[in-house]
């Protein structure tokens, strides 16, 4: 999808993803947050704001003009201090204002919109902005999803293939992905991922 493609989704309120707080699973790990914090495809910005809420230096970054003002106005309606860019999470060196090295990176529904050639872009573009140690948390659809609506399905094998190069996969766990009523089938199925940069 392009930038104006997803603008739609949020300026319609279609987005099934978009469920107006942090995934469960986002929150539960939340303590494993450190250092600055890196949001990609950071839609309307409720992890962000989780991590601002706990005091740590946060930036978001999403190619969707529309999410990144949502997310901008509730940084202001709350009083928290995040940083929300717009800007392509294929190439993060490029986005005008991204102040690097990250030492977190959080990503909700992200991963799971890339074509298989993007995939490996999208690695090297984290590595590029992450410190060594440095710990990405991926929530991704995972094959156990039934049905073929919603972002393509991700298997724990994809993801260990993917960031085999420049990061070390340290856990995948089973988790739940949460939506609103815009999604029409059961809870979808996740993985839940601990991802070190080398």
């Amino acid at each position: 999808m392009t930038g104006g493609s997803w603008d739609e989704a949020y300026r319609g309120g279609r987005a099934p993803w978009d469920i107006g707080r942090p995934q469960p699973s986002i929150v539960r790990i939340a303590d494993e947050l450190t250092g600055g914090v890196l949001d990609v495809g950071c839609g309307s910005g409720e992890h962000a704001l989780l991590a601002a809420t706990m005091g740590l230096r946060v930036t978001g970054v999403d190619v969707s003009h529309v999410a990144v003002e949502n997310a901008r106005a509730k940084a202001r309606q709350r009083g928290l201090i995040a940083e929300f860019l717009v800007g392509d999470v294929l190439d993060l060196r490029r986005v005008d204002r991204l102040d690097p090295p990250f030492q977190s990176v959080i990503d909700v529904g992200c991963f799971h919109t890339f074509a298989n050639a993007d995939r490996p872009i999208y690695a090297e573009s984290l590595a590029s902005v992450v410190d060594g140690g440095g710990v990405l948390h991926l929530l991704c659809f995972s094959e156990l999803t039934p049905g073929t609506d919603g972002p393509r399905r991700v298997t724990e094998g994809e993801l260990r293939a993917t960031f085999s190069r420049d990061w070390r996969v340290q856990r995948i766990t089973p988790e739940t992905f949460a939506v609103s009523n815009a999604w029409a089938g059961p809870a979808p199925s996740a993985w839940l991922a601990r991802i070190i940069r080398r």
